[in-house]
């Protein structure tokens, strides 16, 4: 059947729809269960276990649990994705990742949380994106870049096993899918403990499913397919860049993966907040100061391209498929995260 669908829309169209149904769930699920990582950074902050850790312990652990079922059962093969098969930077992610969790305590929201609130009517959230996406593509390909490449090539890990954190602990996929579940159930007995609302558990549950569904998803276009596809999931500030540029510079554009995944999300969230009755428009004020917007928008930009990736995509997506550099990311965004809410704290009580 796909194979057939593939022959009549091409290979660019299927990958775009794939991105397109990935982001529209995504986005609504983000959306309703409020799933964001600097929600549960600010509360850990604060030395209490709440509702936000276990909404991202939801999403976190059930991305890793059905990503690692689906690689035992042999649903999927991820050891020619780029977060495992290419040469990683551990410089990277390290300092890009203490600079996005900085920007992200600054900026009120990672990347992903920023297009989903943009789509609520949030301007000071789609400000603050336009910009990080800038401050993104500067890093990859403009002035910026040359940094960039210094920084990330100070400590570099080979691809393959190497990077693989499963191999590295001689781990299998079985074994890391029911860690994972344990985890989930962790996350659950939480979440119940916090009175957290059943639907916005479950949205939490399903950002982590469309993790998983967009790795098994271009897996299986990429097996069927005669053209090379990259096998990929949910990520943030790379699709969003190139979304950007396709959009302002270029006269045809070329379909992909992320820019189905981009507007999707967008869609998602819009929808789900108009069917709640939470769209509202949002600008700066007095007590939401637009120089700390966008100071945390450009560490967030410059870090996540440093890190490969933003929270979602370096953190949740890699973390499902145990590239080492990508753990290495989450933990640097979790302390960078920390620290700076600890010194926010500590200067209000001033």
């Amino acid at each position: 059947m796909l194979e057939a669908i593939i022959d009549q829309l091409g290979d660019s169209t299927v990958m775009m729809l794939v991105g397109l149904v990935i982001g529209l769930v995504f986005g609504a699920a983000a959306q309703h269960s409020r799933f964001c990582l600097r929600a549960a950074i600010v509360e850990t902050a604060g030395r209490k276990l709440g509702a936000k850790l276990a909404l991202w312990l939801l999403a976190f652990s059930a991305a890793v649990m059905f990503v690692q079922a689906a690689i035992f059962f042999e649903y999927l093969d991820v050891s020619d994705a780029r977060q495992l098969s290419a040469t990683g930077s551990m410089s990277g992610a390290i300092v890009g990742g203490l600079m996005f969790g900085i920007g992200m305590i600054l900026a009120r929201g990672c990347a992903s949380r920023l297009l989903v609130l943009s789509a609520t009517g949030n301007l000071r959230a789609m400000v603050t994106g336009l910009i990080l996406t800038l401050v993104a593509q500067a890093s990859l390909r403009g002035f910026m870049a040359p940094v960039r490449e210094t920084v990330g090539g100070l400590w570099l890990v080979d691809g393959g096993e190497a990077r693989n954190l499963l191999h590295v602990f001689s781990l299998g996929h079985g074994l890391a899918a029911l860690i994972s579940l344990a985890v989930l159930g962790f996350a659950i007995w939480l979440a119940k403990q916090k009175s957290v609302r059943l639907t916005h558990g479950i949205g939490a549950v399903l950002v982590g499913f469309a993790v998983s569904l967009g790795w098994v998803l271009t897996y299986q276009v990429a097996q069927v397919s005669f053209e090379p596809i990259s096998v990929q999931s949910v990520s943030f500030t790379g699709p969003s860049t190139d979304t950007l540029m396709a959009l302002v510079n270029e006269r045809e554009i070329v379909f992909t993966f992320g820019l189905g995944l981009v507007p999707g999300v967008f869609l998602g969230s819009g929808l789900m907040a108009l069917a709640t009755g939470e769209f509202e428009i949002q600008r700066f004020g007095p007590e939401t100061k637009m120089e700390r917007y966008f100071l945390g928008a450009f560490l967030m930009g410059f870090g996540s391209m440093l890190a490969g990736g933003c929270a979602v995509g370096a953190g949740v997506t890699g973390g499902a498929v145990f590239a080492i550099t990508a753990w290495v990311a989450i933990f640097s965004m979790w302390m960078g995260g920390l620290l700076t809410q600890w010194l926010v704290d500590r200067s209000s009580m001033a």
